[in-house]
């Protein structure tokens, strides 16, 4: 678990630490043969990581039927938010239509794990096996301190892209902001200006109008 930390902290994307998360899940877990990350936001379920078979498939039937060890998981609020489906064979009462949905995908048992909730947004990682009775208590507290280095680290990913987002918004306004100083004889203070009304006038956010005189003035160069 000390050198996943680090390993996923060495990753340079998110995507890249959300793959390396899921692929850890199916290396480090006991009785795991697949494993994802799925998001919930506003509503709508995306696969954000799959690594092994009829993952994404499990995330679109949880988000299609509204029920599943995930949406629980990001709903409990005791028992650390972790849900363990011993036997997917046999009847569900929790999950009625996921619980058969998952096992005609081949699936045998299943864990969740809450990973991050933000407002009405969370992601959760799932942990999936093709036996009943893959997952045992040992499983889950591996699954569940896997999920703990993983929320950390997913959390750092995003601050960092974040980070470079805004560094790359910054350099494009001052760009375009740069452009029609030179163009139209403009102070730095009234450049800024007809970027943001312009911003404002069509709806678009600042980021996009600097584009879009940067890309303007190449064509015209």
């Amino acid at each position: 678990m000390a050198l996943l930390a680090r390993d996923l902290l060495a990753q340079e994307t998110s995507e890249d630490t959300l793959d390396r998360i899921a692929a850890a899940a199916v290396e480090l877990v006991a009785g795991c043969d697949a494993a994802g990350v799925l998001a919930l936001s506003k509503g709508r379920v995306t696969t954000l990581s799959a690594y092994g078979e009829h993952v994404e498939e499990s995330d679109r039937l949880q988000g299609e039927l509204g029920e599943g060890p995930c949406f629980d998981a990001a709903r409990r609020t005791d028992e650390g938010r972790v849900y363990r489906i011993r036997d997917l064979t046999q009847p569900q009462s929790r999950w009625p239509r996921f619980a058969p949905a998952a096992r005609d995908l081949g699936f045998g048992s299943m864990m969740g794990f809450l990973l991050y909730t933000r407002d009405d947004d969370f992601g959760a990682l799932n942990l999936y096996s093709h036996n009943p009775g893959a997952f045992t208590p040992a499983s889950e507290t591996a699954g569940w301190l896997l999920a703990s280095h993983a929320a950390v680290a997913l959390a750092s990913a995003r601050t960092q892209d974040q980070l470079e987002h805004a560094l790359d918004t910054r350099h494009a306004i001052g760009e375009a902001m740069g452009i029609l100083m030179e163009r139209h004889r403009l102070s730095e203070a009234d450049a800024f200006a007809v970027l943001r009304r312009l911003s404002q006038n069509h709806n678009i956010k600042l980021r996009d109008v600097a584009h879009r005189v940067r890309h303007r003035s190449d064509r015209e160069a």
